[in-house]
């Protein structure tokens, strides 16, 4: 019997979550959202919160938000990646990350906003 590819429909700009299944690369990282970067045949490129990642397609799951929402996670994403482009987090910080990178929603809360503005404000980042 022959196996059928099935075609790759995600978008870039895409919110998905990730599924970890078999791969040993993903360890750690199923549940957490990924933002598609590249569309290629059988696979997507996601940024993530600690970086970017090649996964197959069944390895992600869409989260279907609405354009609007997928535009809030796309900024959270990049604040985030500011903070890690810095080279110089320490262990809280990092772990504050990982869990705003794990969230179910497309929006933090008003304390997840406060805690991710005092680091940026600590590490002299921007936002």
């Amino acid at each position: 019997m022959e196996r059928t590819q099935v075609p790759n429909t995600y978008q870039i700009g895409e919110v998905c979550q990730i599924l970890a299944k078999d791969n040993p690369e993903l360890r750690g990282k199923g549940g957490c959202w990924g933002i598609v970067n590249h569309v290629g045949e059988f696979s997507c490129t996601v940024t993530m919160w600690d970086g970017e990642y090649t996964v197959r397609i069944n390895h992600l799951k869409p989260l279907n938000y609405l354009e609007s929402e997928c535009q809030q996670v796309q900024e959270i994403s990049d604040r985030i990646n500011r903070l890690r482009d810095s080279g110089k987090l320490e262990a809280p910080a990092e772990a504050v990350l990982k869990c705003l990178g794990e969230l179910k929603r497309p929006y933090l809360t008003e304390f997840e906003e406060n805690l991710l503005g005092f680091i940026e404000q600590e590490y002299g980042i921007v936002y």
